[in-house]
């Protein structure tokens, strides 16, 4: 132990979150510091993958504003990722923060006891702007603890083990979580996994009858089918209109729930306030996150049909989970203001208009330049596909380079997601795309380069 070299740590850290302006000293120390403590205390893959879009790795985030961040040194960046959807209503919107600001100078966190009527409010909340009869909200940190919480319930309400998810779709990291994915990248180091989980096409309505039919024939009880609407991680994958009603007519054929991950696709991002809606479906259980917290505070769930809160969660509430933080007063103010945000601001259709107008642009793109393989997207996640990673890294690289954060997924660039804030500007916008026309032409220049050494 070294208390005091950790003092002195906490001092200058702390020190630098008080200051209100950094002197250039002070910035060039935080570069410094960070490139030696995540080598030597976070992880030293870390800057080594922030490579492939950083024009060095030294970039250090340090504050952010609306359709913006910049680094320490005031380098003012574009944001067209946002945090893969974290930031629907921008970053630190004035609108959300201020409740925030109010609910921390009364309370923070609850006793875990009694009563939290934010909780309250906010499910009440929820089960109004949901379709069909979701009603009963539980509470988590993070997406990957909302889905066990879904996995969980599943199992609870129907009696059933068996978990059906699509090849190539995402759902976290934890071990229940990654059970359903359907990424080998995820899976392989933790094999084995929880058992009973079967995977099918994703998008392919027969493919997922199969399945379902060879289980059932099997004697084997299918407690759910957990779908993303759009898979993201995948590459922004778009379904066949009509897949997620076939699924959910499957599901209650076969007698299992449908759960529909909507923690990416949600709060307003592909232009309604959750995608099942757009697609007439009522899931059994859906998890929702990311921007739910209005991309202040840390905040995921889920919501259920009251056929779901069998009497085994009525005579133990904490059967299906107790996260020490989960729902709690800070969080859930957070999440209450980004609610009235999207509703008064009415943020979906600001997704669908300025997403219909970017897939108009990126498609002129794709027409004039053969790098780019496809573009796809509703409302505001999209995604740019190229005919490899290399040409995807390369072509975030060039954007980044320009002021504009776009990213691959997180082990493959060969689709590039465009998923900006929903309060975006069309200015900004338009700076994006004009960006975009570089990039890819400067892309292309050092492949016909590349071609004539």
């Amino acid at each position: 132990m070294a208390i005091e070299s950790a003092k002195a740590v906490l001092n200058k850290a702390l020190g630098f979150v008080e200051s209100e302006a950094l002197s250039e000293q002070d910035k060039k120390a935080l570069v410094e510091d960070s490139i030696e403590q995540y080598n030597t205390y976070v992880n030293p893959g870390w800057l080594k993958y922030r490579k492939s879009v950083s024009t060095n790795e030294a970039f250090v985030e340090w504050e952010d504003d609306g359709s913006h961040f910049s680094d320490v040194y005031g380098e003012k960046f574009i944001d067209c990722l946002g945090g893969f959807g974290i930031f629907n209503a921008g970053h630190r919107n004035p609108e959300i923060l201020k409740y925030v600001r109010k609910q921390l100078e009364r309370q923070a966190l609850h006793s875990q006891e009694l009563l939290d009527p934010l909780r309250g409010y906010l499910a009440h909340a929820m089960a109004e702007i949901t379709p069909g009869d979701l009603q009963y909200c539980f509470f988590t940190n993070g997406g990957a603890e909302a889905v066990e919480m879904a996995l969980k319930l599943a199992r609870i309400a129907s009696g059933k083990k068996w978990i059906i998810s699509a090849i190539g779709g995402f759902h976290g990291k934890s071990m229940g979580a990654i059970s359903v994915g359907g990424k080998s990248i995820y899976r392989e180091p933790y094999l084995p996994l929880v058992q009973q989980v079967a995977h099918t096409i994703y998008g392919d309505a027969v493919d997922l009858e199969k399945t379902l039919e060879k289980l059932s024939a099997a004697g084997e009880g299918i407690a759910a089918v957990i779908l993303e609407p759009i898979q993201g991680e995948a590459g922004v994958i778009i379904p066949p209109k009509g897949y997620l009603k076939v699924a959910k007519a499957l599901c209650q054929k076969y007698g299992a729930f449908l759960i529909l991950d909507e923690i990416q696709t949600g709060m307003g991002r592909t232009g309604s306030y959750f995608r099942c809606i757009a697609e007439d479906v009522v899931p059994d259980i859906m998890t929702y996150g990311k921007a739910f917290g209005g991309g202040i505070m840390p905040i995921t769930g889920i919501i259920a049909g009251p056929k779901l809160w069998v009497e085994p969660l009525v005579e133990n509430p904490w059967l299906l989970g107790s996260p020490t933080f989960g729902g709690n007063p800070l969080c859930c103010a957070a999440a209450l203001a980004a609610l009235k945000f999207m509703i008064e601001h009415d943020t979906p259709k600001m997704a669908a208009e300025k997403g219909a107008y970017l897939m108009w642009k990126l498609e002129a793109l794709a027409n004039k330049h053969k790098s780019i393989k496809e573009v796809r997207g509703i409302g505001l996640i999209i995604g740019i596909e190229f005919h490899s990673p290399t040409d995807g890294y390369a072509f975030a690289k060039g954007m980044f380079a320009r002021g504009v954060m776009t990213a691959g997924t997180l082990n493959n660039a060969r689709t590039i997601r465009v998923e900006p804030p929903l309060t975006i500007s069309y200015e900004d916008l338009d700076t994006a795309l004009k960006c975009m026309e570089e990039s890819l032409s400067e892309l292309e220049k050092g492949a016909v380069l590349c071609s004539q050494k």
